[in-house]
């Protein structure tokens, strides 16, 4: 069809000169009225076809495809990408300033959506995510001393799980599919993370004090009571509280007890 045109072009205007104005048109849009819609569709890509004005179909199989030569082609990369958000210093539940950061990993599943129902997918995607996550560090404290609840420090399970369903609610509307959503960062804001690195410190110390001491009762609870059932020494009120913070003196305390001899006395 297109050698016919540029043909019939060509003929007219050498046969009738005074129609070289149409010879002309009819050569240069005859052959692109039949390649102008040929396009090719790489593997994982689409092209959205609209037709002016009105969207008439997409095209999402790999090869070689003809079109209205009208219509407007965009293609659309259907890929998994990753979003590496930017360090955010936000507040958690409890008010702490907090540092945080997240990838994102997505694909385009709704061609149409991500071309008509937003302006750039793509920053849709950068501005979506990072409100999402400020959102979620602002759900969760950085950490519960008490372990009573969740948390952005020990419930890493139950946090992807909330960031990936927040981000799919968000980035739906653009025809988005999020395939994972983790956090690649989290921190104590540099302001009060020395507070909070001997906040955690001393509640080590304590949790280990109050094992030992734990222990240590019931060492000493034994000890009284197998001496006390035994014929080897006869234990009275003083002598029994003596011997009970001698132990407790000795199984609690940081450093090896140094021996002491007794030759005198039983009593001394």
């Amino acid at each position: 069809m297109a050698t016919l045109g540029t043909a019939l072009g060509i003929a007219i205007f050498f046969v009738t000169p005074t129609a070289w104005v149409f010879g002309v048109l009819l050569v240069s849009f005859v052959p692109w009225l039949g390649t102008g819609g040929l396009f090719v569709v790489g593997p994982n890509q689409a092209r959205v076809l609209t037709l002016f004005g009105r969207y008439i179909g997409t095209v999402t199989e790999p090869g070689w495809w003809c079109c209205n030569p009208f219509a407007k082609r965009p293609a659309v990369s259907l890929r998994v990408r990753n979003f590496q958000s930017q360090l955010l210093k936000v507040n958690d539940a409890a008010g702490n300033p907090i540092e945080i950061a997240a990838v994102v990993v997505w694909r385009v599943v709704d061609t149409a959506k991500a071309v008509f129902d937003v302006d750039d997918y793509e920053q849709f995607v950068v501005v979506q995510s990072e409100t999402g996550l400020r959102q979620l560090a602002g759900r969760y404290p950085y950490e519960d001393p008490e372990q009573s609840s969740a948390s952005l420090r020990s419930s890493a399970a139950e946090v992807h799980q909330t960031l990936e369903a927040e981000l799919q609610d968000r980035l739906r509307l653009a025809g988005i599919e999020v395939l994972e959503a983790r956090l690649t960062h989290l921190a104590y804001a540099p302001e009060i993370a020395l507070a909070m690195l001997r906040r955690q410190q001393a509640e080590a110390i304590v949790a280990a004090r109050t094992t030992l001491v734990q222990g240590a009762a019931g060492l000493v609870q034994m000890a009284v009571a197998q001496l006390a059932a035994s014929d080897l020494v006869e234990l009275g009120p003083e002598r029994r509280a003596a011997m009970v913070s001698n132990l407790m003196v000795v199984l609690s305390g940081e450093r090896s007890p140094t021996p002491v001899i007794n030759t005198a006395s039983l009593y001394l």
